[in-house]
């Protein structure tokens, strides 16, 4: 049975932060990493439910094996306490409890309650939360909306309405936020009103909300946000929105916030966006951002954007960042990007051939797959060069892919790999003796995913 606990023993759950919270802090690098005494001392002790659901937040998908894993520190009862299945299916009186939870004087156990009611998907639960939207107490108000956007709760979509004319900025916030992820179209004009809103994180779960609704009607809206908002993260959410939405019409504004806005987060945004809606008249902007940009993000994803697009004109500036870059990523990035053309017409440019000498393993493995990818057999003789000091056995298995696809794999060749000590590059000579279209899709290097929102 839940029972609402105090701040000090749910300490552990709202500090820890997910797997995707994660890869957030590493997209706008701006969160410092959790404090692991505190977390620690907050653990010491704490009841074996609220130690689950902290284990539960931690980096990896999701249990991390908490289903199946025989013998763990917390008992298997503990982890069954906290399946998905069973939070959703609580009894009336711990429904009671958590109702009550919301007027908590203490925060933690306000957001425990909460996330708890969202998770419950009722009518009946839903209908209450849609009840507290008219509390005269602008927090229960702010919970309630929170707990409705948590469930999807459709059937709330016309108090949510109401309440983004709130005159507490966390409500109309939170309204917004779950009209979003309810993607209630009937919403989206009260929601673009509240693009001039005074309070940034209004116009934040605004902008992001109308980034989520199927509909560009509300391009030119967000389209004047990224152009004259003077929030950094609302206008680089205004670009996660039209990226999101594909709206091709926004192609040059986003061009010139990638050339022009003076910070780097808009403009790392504004190249995903380019790239997302393959928007290849500003193919331009984006290889003079992989070239001159001052931070990596930026030029990484630029050079994401351009593979995206599949833009053949790209393949020199991406050849020369694959080669020249300081930044690991970017190199890394670029040469994957050259392999995205995936045209048998294109000569391998000479940056991809030394990007087979490069530091990173990383780049080694992208640059390898690139040129399996163009099949070009003037590289041959490069391909075979690396392949003789390759140590690597990920970029071994994508040099004999290469090579084999590039029209060097001779039978000479493939027999001294079917001697290999190593069994992934003897497993890839195989496959190229079987024939070349046995070598697709693999091995398959991706990049780094797109920065969040």
């Amino acid at each position: 049975m839940i029972r609402i606990l105090g701040a000090t023993a749910v300490t552990l759950i709202v500090s820890l932060g997910g797997s995707d919270a994660s890869a957030h802090r590493a997209a706008v690098g701006s969160a410092a990493p959790p404090d692991i005494g505190a977390l620690l001392t907050a653990a010491r002790g704490a009841p074996p439910l609220i130690c689950a659901m902290a284990a539960h937040n931690l980096p990896g998908y999701n249990w991390g094996s908490w289903s199946d894993a025989p013998v763990t520190p917390l008992s298997s009862d503990a982890a069954r306490a906290f399946r998905t299945d069973d939070t959703r299916r609580l009894g009336d009186a711990d429904v009671a409890l958590l109702m009550d939870g919301l007027g908590s004087s203490d925060a933690c156990v306000r957001e425990l309650s909460v996330r708890f009611l969202g998770a419950q998907e009722t009518a009946k639960v839903n209908d209450a939360l849609a009840s507290r939207l008219t509390s005269a107490d602008a927090s229960t108000r702010e919970l309630a909306a929170f707990g409705l956007g948590l469930a999807e709760a459709k059937t709330a979509a016309d108090a949510l309405i109401r309440s983004l004319r709130d005159a507490t900025a966390g409500v109309r916030a939170n309204a917004a936020w779950a009209l979003g992820r309810m993607e209630s179209g009937r919403a989206l004009s009260s929601i673009v009103a509240l693009f001039n809103d005074g309070d940034e994180v209004v116009r934040s779960a605004a902008v992001m909300a109308a980034g989520r609704m199927d509909s560009t009607s509300s391009a030119a809206a967000l389209t004047r946000v990224l152009e004259h908002d003077q929030s950094p993260q609302v206008r680089r959410l205004a670009a996660w929105a039209l990226g999101n939405l594909e709206a091709r019409e926004s192609a040059t504004a986003l061009a010139n916030a990638l050339s022009h806005d003076g910070d780097a987060r808009v403009r790392e945004m504004s190249a995903w966006a380019l790239g997302e809606m393959e928007a290849r008249s500003a193919a331009s902007a984006l290889m003079t951002a992989l070239k001159s940009d001052a931070d990596d993000r930026v030029r990484e994803t630029a050079a994401w954007g351009l593979g995206q697009m599949e833009q053949r004109s790209a393949i020199d500036a991406l050849g020369d960042a694959v080669q020249g870059d300081a930044n690991a990523r970017v190199r890394g990035t670029a040469a994957w990007a050259i392999g995205q053309l995936d045209d048998r017409g294109v000569h391998a440019p000479a940056g991809l051939l030394k990007a087979l000498r490069d530091d990173s393993d990383d780049v080694r493995l992208k640059a390898a797959w690139a040129l399996g990818q163009l099949e070009d057999t003037q590289a041959v003789s490069a391909i075979k060069d690396a392949l003789d000091k390759e140590q690597n056995t990920r970029v071994r298995q994508a040099l004999v892919r290469a090579l084999v696809k590039s029209g060097g794999s001779s039978e000479q060749s493939m027999g001294q790999l079917l001697q290999s000590s190593d069994p992934r590059v003897r497993e890839a000579a195989v496959r190229g003796l079987v024939g070349r279209s046995s070598m697709n899709p693999w091995p398959w290097p991706w990049p780094r995913p797109r920065p969040m929102p």
